[in-house]
């Protein structure tokens, strides 16, 4: 509790967390969180994990549509991004994010101890969606994962560059390099635009320290593939620049278990959430019936 007369914690936009649903995370620090009950008991939890650079607000169509089934989904800004506090974009260690992830899930299993969960996943969110599971295999009932960063982009991902951005966190970790270009989104331009304006979207560009932390959760996820037992669902374009499909194929073909999906998006961007309209709702038909499917058939009375 703050001290009498204390000044309140605010949001990098100004306002005071007193005013936002929020958690503190283990390093102190305030998470913006979003909430989406249903009417009546909730089937199931929903926790979703949002990409680089944005926020879990433009997650509101997937989590409207799975509140209508009786879903209780839930989502909070990682730490660095959105409404939530800490150095923009910028993380000590990819963990973090899985660590903040598992602390909210688990305080939303504590008040619905039988509920079974689902993580819905989109690009970083999608690798910390899939090491999340991973370190509880057991606690999952399934992961949808929407374009995901299974692996860094090989294009981008060269020997040479790899070993210039290893030399360059040591000498300037703070050096940015290119931010997000915007156009490989969506092919929709109505949701370029949006994003463009989005003030709660970062804008800037990423820091060598940042792109390593990617580097780290690709490589980590690729020695947890062959070892996966839960059931996921995989979604991605086949035109996607900014994660490329190749770690949605290798992630499907090598792993283990039995319960796997992969939908391929012909011509499809990045977020297949906001791509044409016609592909948007595809997505949205996919990821409602996939977990509504893995629902236990009654709920206990």
């Amino acid at each position: 509790m703050p001290e009498p007369g204390a000044t309140p914690r605010r949001s990098p936009q100004g306002v005071p967390y007193t005013d936002l649903q929020h958690i503190v995370n283990a390093d102190g620090l305030h998470l913006f969180c979003r909430y989406w009950e249903p009417a009546g008991p909730p089937r199931a939890l929903v926790f979703i994990a949002h990409g680089a650079g944005e926020h879990c607000g433009p997650y509101d169509e997937i989590a409207q549509r799975l509140k209508e089934l009786s879903l209780l989904v839930f989502a909070h800004d990682h730490v660095g991004h959105g409404q939530s506090e800490g150095d923009r974009m910028n993380i000590k260690d990819f963990q973090v994010y899985i660590r903040d992830s598992l602390q909210h899930i688990d305080l939303m299993k504590s008040r619905h101890p039988d509920l079974p969960v689902f993580i819905v996943g989109h690009s970083m969110g999608g690798a910390i969606s899939i090491l999340t599971a991973c370190e509880r295999p057991n606690d999952f009932a399934g992961v949808v994962l929407i374009a995901p960063m299974v692996q860094m982009n090989p294009d981008s991902a060269t020997p040479f560059k790899v070993f210039l951005a290893k030399v360059l966190n040591h000498m300037v970790p703070s050096l940015t390099l290119g931010s997000i270009d915007s156009k490989w989104i969506s092919r929709d331009k109505k949701q370029v635009e949006a994003y463009d304006v989005d003030e709660l979207n970062f804008h800037g560009g990423m820091r060598v320290s940042f792109g390593m932390q990617l580097m780290g959760a690709a490589a980590r996820i690729e020695r947890e593939i062959p070892s996966i037992s839960w059931p996921f669902l995989l979604l991605h374009g086949d035109n996607d620049k900014l994660c490329d499909i190749r770690g949605s194929k290798m992630m499907y073909e090598n792993a283990p278990n039995s319960d796997k999906k992969i939908k391929v998006y012909e011509g499809g961007y990045h977020a297949l959430h906001h791509d044409l309209p016609e592909v948007a709702e595809s997505v949205l038909k996919e990821v409602t019936s996939w977990i509504t499917e893995r629902l236990p058939a009654t709920t206990s009375p």
